[in-house]
């Protein structure tokens, strides 16, 4: 006797829905684009350094920690992504298909090198890949990945593929 399938993780109709619409987002390409709000400058380094716990001179010379890359192009508390944001499209089209909770999973970053205080940032980011759906201890999800490239000027300065899985938590059911 052979074993009975496993069930499907998500309504066949659904999964080509999400599939769809990634595809249809990922047609964006590098969409979104933005301009830091504010030049790199030693007062947020300063705040950067002394929340993470970094002592070290030369970020206090006029030279921002690579990591900071993010730093200068985030919303803002009051901040709203733009309606051609990819990863907020994407996450949008999964909340309203009951995927309603999110977990950070991985970010990768490479930094091109260091940027000094007086420059202006822009990064671009595109949606690199949604895969799924996968069960997990939290729920049935979908790993949805995007990029960001930062530059000054037209010199690309760092990159990150971020990771996140949207999912169901358990005991929830897909919406299709």
């Amino acid at each position: 006797m052979s074993a009975a399938p496993a069930p499907e993780l998500v309504p066949a109709d659904l999964h080509a829905h999400l599939m769809s619409e990634a595809e249809r987002i990922q047609g964006w390409g590098e969409a979104a684009e933005r301009t830091a709000r504010d030049e790199v400058n030693q007062p947020t380094i300063n705040n950067w350094l002394e929340a993470m716990g970094v002592d070290n001179p030369r970020f206090t010379a006029g030279e921002a920690p690579p990591s900071m890359a993010q730093v200068w192009t985030m919303y803002g508390l009051g901040g709203k992504p733009s309606e051609k944001d990819p990863l907020h499209a994407m996450m949008r089209v999964l909340t309203d298909a009951g995927f309603t909770a999110v977990l950070g999973t991985n970010c990768e970053q490479s930094y091109d090198r260091y940027l000094t205080v007086g420059e202006r940032v822009r990064v671009t980011t595109a949606l690199d890949s949604v895969v799924g759906p996968k069960a997990t201890g939290m729920g049935v999800g979908y790993f949805v990945t995007s990029r960001n490239t930062w530059y000054v000027g037209e010199e690309r300065v760092a990159t990150m593929l971020f990771r996140v899985l949207k999912f169901i938590p358990r005991g929830k059911e897909a919406q299709s």
